[in-house]
């Protein structure tokens, strides 16, 4: 018996719910091999997660990004979308979720017989080094991961490290993704600098420093690298942000590390590789 959780995103709104009553019902046929716990986003938690064989994200692109820092190495996830945008132009893109309520029933029995698409995705982790010594590990971000002044009115100012890069600098923020993570927010800067490929997607992450007034043209502002990123802050107070999700503060003199030792995520897909589909054009 496989043991699997399934975590929806519930907002009241009529599509997703019978979304889940659909899917509800495809695993009811499925009992004689699986055990289904089921839970809402807003409620589940991590203990939820340990030792599943399986688990099924059903919603948007947001529902997975807000659980998967839940989710170790170890265990697979797959992502059905419950409002595709190409049924309906209100609906969700769904990057990362491959399966749908059409498709949900035979892409389960691929998942359960080990035949589905396993996307290892690497992931971006901040550590903060506070100045009494202790050590703070952000949650691993999927997409994107934010290092900013918490007052969004003020400068960012920092120290800089990265490879032979050993500047200060200030800029509105220092942001960070990984290669899938450009179809977020970064996707236009990074197409327009020519930076970075798939090939060293597993090694490599982009960085950008927004500079105040000046233009973005070297790597001191720009980079795809496979070196850590270390700043120390000077900043009264900032705060490091994986996924727009939580936040953890810093003062000044923290130093924060950043790079791609987060654990990896095992997306299952089901037609094309998470590559083959962000290397697709749109």
């Amino acid at each position: 018996m496989a043991d699997v959780l399934l975590v929806y995103k519930k907002n009241f709104e009529e599509i997703h719910d019978e979304s889940l009553e659909v899917v509800k019902d495809i695993l009811k046929n499925q009992s004689n091999k699986i055990r289904v716990d089921i839970r809402a986003r807003e409620k589940v938690r991590r203990a939820d997660f340990i030792g599943r064989d399986l688990v099924i994200v059903l919603g948007g692109d947001g529902t997975l990004t807000s659980i998967s820092h839940n989710l170790d190495s170890n265990t697979p996830v797959m992502g059905v979308n419950s409002h595709p945008r190409s049924d309906d132009p209100d609906g969700s893109l769904g990057f990362y979720m491959d399966s749908s309520i059409g498709t949900f029933a035979e892409d389960l029995k691929s998942a359960l017989n080990g035949e589905a698409i396993v996307n290892r995705l690497p992931r971006l982790q901040a550590i903060i080094e506070t100045t009494s010594g202790n050590k703070i590990r952000s949650d691993p971000a999927m997409n994107d991961l934010l290092i900013a002044n918490t007052h969004q009115y003020a400068p960012s100012r920092y120290h800089l490290k990265r490879g032979s890069i050993d500047i200060s600098q200030h800029s509105s923020g220092l942001l960070f993704s990984t290669w899938l993570g450009q179809g977020a927010w970064f996707n236009h800067i990074a197409r327009e600098s020519n930076l970075g490929n798939g090939d060293d997607s597993e090694t490599h992450y982009l960085v950008i420093a927004r500079d105040l007034g000046e233009s973005v043209d070297d790597a001191t502002y720009l980079d795809w690298t496979a070196a850590p990123t270390i700043i120390t802050s000077d900043m009264h107070r900032g705060f490091v942000v994986p996924d727009g999700w939580d936040e953890y503060q810093f003062n000044r003199g923290a130093t924060i590390t950043v790079d791609l030792s987060g654990p990896v995520l095992q997306l299952l897909t089901f037609r094309e590789s998470m590559k083959d589909r962000f290397s697709r054009p749109s």
